[in-house]
């Protein structure tokens, strides 16, 4: 995989993770992203609700929140750009119905496999440029079928200083502003268990996919 010049402008054929080089990322180790079970909120959230269907997990990375979707009995699949995601998220015991695809979510690589009863969301976001946000309401919403649910945990304000770069502040703000026209908004909470140093830092959000979406410009 090859880095690929920033830009400000996004482009349909930029592949998801242009701009960083995500595989060397992996296989030098930069990967503070990779935690050793899946996201907090996500198993408060699988203690109470059910996750059933067909789920899509962008930006799976090794696959902690991939298996324990697909512990309560969902048909998970996880995709992500980095071949050495992919290999390490095979690399554990499966859970149940869980696979993974190597592949650009932006790109519908995974529409194929759809559509989507529900997407979880937690690392893929953040870790887009911003100016690519559009872009990737616009993947989620094609991936879902109507009336399909997200869930997400945004990135709301992490810890970095360097703005030029991942994880991206995913302020409600902005938020709201991109997914609003496509998602209806049924719960959102930001008082959620996390990761150490990322408390009160994330903001947890259910999305219903509206019947109509807005047209294309």
């Amino acid at each position: 995989m090859n880095t690929q010049e920033n830009t400000n402008t996004a482009s349909p054929s930029a592949p998801a993770g242009a701009g960083i080089d995500w595989e060397l990322r992996y296989t030098t180790g930069d990967t503070p992203w990779i935690k050793p079970h899946a996201h907090p909120a996500l198993l408060d959230w699988l203690s109470k609700n059910s996750i059933a269907g067909k789920v899509l997990v962008p930006g799976c990375g090794g696959g902690h929140d991939v298996r324990a979707i697909a512990t309560g009995g969902a048909e998970v699949l996880g995709i992500d750009i980095a071949p050495s995601a992919i290999r390490l998220a095979e690399s554990f015991p499966q859970a149940a119905s869980e696979r993974y695809l190597l592949g650009d979510f932006l790109a519908g690589d995974a529409n194929s496999y759809g559509p989507f009863d529900w997407i979880f969301e937690h690392t893929c976001l953040c870790a887009l440029p911003p100016y690519r946000r559009q872009d990737y309401v616009n993947a989620a919403s094609a991936a879902l079928r109507p009336g399909g649910f997200l869930l997400a945990v945004f990135y709301s304000n992490p810890d970095n200083p360097d703005h030029a770069a991942p994880p991206f502040a995913c302020p409600d703000s902005e938020i709201n502003r991109f997914f609003a026209p496509y998602f209806e908004t049924l719960q959102s909470r930001t008082s959620i268990p996390t990761y150490p140093g990322r408390e009160e830092r994330e903001t947890l959000r259910l999305y219903q996919k509206r019947d109509a979406s807005p047209a294309a410009d």
